[in-house]
């Protein structure tokens, strides 16, 4: 089978992912992916008629965010009509499995060229949540059209998913905090080594002025002091009627564990940033490298998807690095560096746990604590980071997986390439 080689990966900084706060929040969708789809082509003189296709990921596919925002965006960005281009939704985890189809296509034989990425704006999908409820439309999971599924598989809100956890795990409060506090410190120290600046591009508006240039979320100010003194946030959604029959957040998990006594642990400073963003990867074969004069910085060694509980909804990052891994031949000390989405506090620290990692593996940049999490792109953003960080401390492979809702978690683990001979 051929190889699948990632020649360079790009971002935007994240913004608040919220209407009059973040810098980004006025922009189009389709700005940010083409914002990210230009840089990477220009970066690497790329011919646009080359690349086979464009796969993207965004999980609201709603509102501006629909219609094939891959395609859309590419046209934007100044690609070539003949690259073609299309979106997919795996929740939180469709930026992982948009890098995990490209390099499909490419070690298949299929493609040669094709960059993968992804985009959300929380700021725009939280008002269209907002305006669905006002008008008395049903969240995606409840309605009567889906109390057959919900009777069979019940699924909550991820905050009280994530608190659910906690408390079946035993984590202390302390503990999910101090994940928090570790995120932030880690993020401040990245940002202020610049770790960050060989893959962030700016966002500029039309007239080309800039509307951001930096991680908007991270609040390096935070102690552990403070974090304490927050106050949960999933208390009062988790009992709220949430239909006629007065089925509640809460009610949902105890469906199916009716004896955990669920306490509330996660707050704003241990749950991940609501934010805007976008990233890209471009993924090629060693024929088209060579014939374009490209180096590649990394291959793609393996990838794994893992179904797990859709009623806890969060545990499947650890069975899917397993997986990746068994798939892979390898063991955990073979991985270098880790990145395992901080969708809450309590996803990392049940990850380090189960696995038996050390933190000075895990997350070394800090992660969606401390910068955002812009569900559909955050993927596609991890493994830039992960690209930059092996190469920043001349390591030699990286895991990144991540949960997403439904009970999912993609997993795939990437190799810094040194040899390569163009």
């Amino acid at each position: 089978m051929a190889e699948a080689y990632i020649i360079d990966a790009v971002r935007t900084p994240r913004g608040i992912g919220k209407k009059g706060k973040g810098a980004l929040a006025d922009s189009h969708p389709q700005h940010l992916g083409a914002t990210v789809l230009k840089a990477i082509a220009e970066r690497n003189s790329l011919d646009t008629s080359t690349v086979d296709d464009v796969i993207w990921s965004t999980s609201t596919q709603d509102g501006p965010q629909a219609g094939d925002l891959g395609r859309m965006a590419a046209l934007d960005a100044g690609y070539d009509i003949t690259s073609s281009g299309t979106t997919l939704d795996r929740f939180c985890g469709g930026g992982i499995t948009s890098v995990a189809l490209a390099a499909a296509q490419v070690m298949s034989g299929m493609e040669d060229c094709v960059v993968a990425g992804g985009t959300e704006m929380m700021s725009l999908t939280a008002e269209m949540a907002k305006a669905k409820m006002q008008a008395g439309i049903p969240g995606p999971m409840m309605g009567s059209h889906n109390e057959r599924l919900q009777a069979k598989h019940p699924q909550s809100h991820q905050g009280i998913c994530g608190d659910a956890i906690a408390t079946i795990e035993g984590f202390t409060r302390q503990e999910l905090d101090e994940v928090g506090y570790r995120s932030q410190q880690r993020a401040a120290a990245a940002i202020a080594e610049g770790r960050f600046d060989k893959s962030v591009v700016p966002v500029v508006d039309d007239e080309g002025n800039v509307i951001l240039d930096r991680d908007e979320y991270p609040r390096p100010e935070t102690t552990l002091e403070g974090l304490g003194e927050l106050n949960p946030a999933f208390v009062k959604i988790a009992d709220v009627p949430l239909d006629k029959n007065g089925t509640t957040f809460r009610g949902l998990i105890n469906q199916k564990y009716p004896d955990v006594d669920i306490q509330h642990f996660h707050h704003a400073g241990n749950s991940s940033g609501v934010v805007d963003g976008a990233a890209a990867v471009l993924i090629c074969s060693k024929d088209y490298a060579q014939k374009h004069g490209l180096k590649p910085r990394a291959r793609i060694v393996q990838t794994a998807n893992m179904g797990d509980d859709p009623t806890l909804m969060l545990n499947a990052p650890v069975p899917a690095a397993k997986k990746v891994l068994e798939k892979a031949g390898l063991t955990k000390d073979d991985i270098d560096l880790y990145e395992i989405n901080e969708a809450f506090a309590v996803v990392a620290a049940k990850f380090v746990k189960d696995l038996e990692l050390d933190w000075d593996k895990v997350n070394v940049n800090g992660g969606s604590i401390a910068l955002g999490h812009p569900i559909g792109a955050t993927g596609s953003i991890l493994i830039g980071t992960m690209v930059d960080e092996l190469e920043r401390q001349g390591k030699k492979r990286g895991l990144v997986t991540m949960c997403a809702a439904g009970g999912m978690a993609p997993a795939i683990i990437i190799e810094r390439v040194e040899d390569f001979v163009d």
